[in-house]
């Protein structure tokens, strides 16, 4: 299981793809395939049959798509920018991603 520098909850903006230049929040990361799903970005039509336990009437289903991880950028919410993602050690023996602006340098998770 590889370590992926975005995680669920961070807002995020797509820089590359037919989705690129816009921003949502992260909904679900897959590890293992290292893919993530923005809110509302790279929406597909899936055609569902009836299921009387999930959608008793089927149909066209609008959903998003997930998306290579190498094809989004966090976006820091100190500065607001798009940044690369960095780490620093606390004292106590953890993690923290930190953002790799010149100008910022803050931490993006709370400690």
């Amino acid at each position: 299981m590889s370590v992926l520098k975005i995680h669920k909850g961070d807002q995020v903006m797509v820089i590359s793809g037919k989705e690129s230049g816009k921003a949502g929040k992260v909904l679900r990361v897959d590890r293992e395939k290292h893919r993530v799903v923005i809110e509302r970005l790279n929406m597909i039509k899936r055609h569902t049959r009836p299921n009387p336990k999930k959608n008793p009437q089927g149909g066209v289903i609008e959903r998003e798509a997930a998306i290579d991880v190498s094809n989004v950028m966090l976006v820091c919410p100190a500065c607001g920018q798009s940044t690369r993602v960095g780490y620093r050690l606390t004292g106590d023996g953890g993690k923290v991603r930190v953002c790799r602006r010149a100008s910022c340098g803050k931490d993006i998770d709370k400690a």
